[in-house]
């Protein structure tokens, strides 16, 4: 069973072609909890097999991320907090994930917009406080592009080298997120600890 699930999945992205991983990964990041696993590791098998270009479906991929996270970002530009919370339960969006994300966004600053990409649960909403907050565009989609980019990048990558073996799938899957989680917290601790010193010496 599990088999022809996955035998659909790549099938459909292989029919659907680089336009169907652009809408998948638009979804992902927009307000739909869409599983990027399910558009960017059929992905790097096809371009395995040479059906697809690897570092042009990771391009596409990208694209899709940024404009996902834009559509959000805007979105909470134009309405504010009061619309989210109010139609965001028709888009799964509760005002418990909204005020998380707030939060790990005042923690973290800017940098959130980066690794929040990273970060299971919060990838999908991360957009919403930097539109509240009102982050400049060209900050928010540098960062949005970078993080967006170190996961698409890491999910083709398996797609690729791990094919259709669902087993080392979930297991790769789930140790590079571990480990990018625990890098991500090293590298956020070290961001902190040096704006702190910088405000000291101002």
């Amino acid at each position: 069973m599990l088999g022809e699930i996955v035998d659909f999945i790549v099938q459909t992205v292989d029919s659907w072609g680089y336009f169907g991983i652009f809408a998948m990964m638009f979804l992902e990041s927009s307000f739909f909890p869409f599983p990027s696993e399910v558009a960017m590791i059929p992905a790097g098998y096809l371009a395995f097999q040479g059906q697809m270009n690897l570092f042009l479906a990771i391009g596409i991929g990208i694209a899709g991320s940024l404009s996902g996270a834009l559509f959000n970002y805007f979105l909470a530009v134009k309405y504010g907090r009061g619309f989210l919370v109010k139609y965001g339960k028709y888009f799964f969006i509760t005002p418990e994930s909204i005020t998380k994300v707030e939060n790990f966004f005042k923690d973290h600053g800017h940098i959130s917009t980066f690794s929040g990409r990273l970060i299971p649960a919060v990838r999908q909403y991360i957009s919403f406080p930097a539109g509240l907050a009102k982050m400049d565009i060209k900050e928010f989609s540098f960062y949005t592009t970078l993080g967006a980019g170190i996961w698409v990048t890491i999910l083709a990558l398996i797609g690729y080298f791990v094919g259709k073996n669902q087993e080392l799938i979930h297991q790769y899957t789930k140790e590079i997120t571990l480990v990018v989680l625990v890098v991500l917290a090293i590298g956020i601790a070290f961001y902190i600890q040096n704006h702190k010193k910088k405000k000291k010496l101002l």
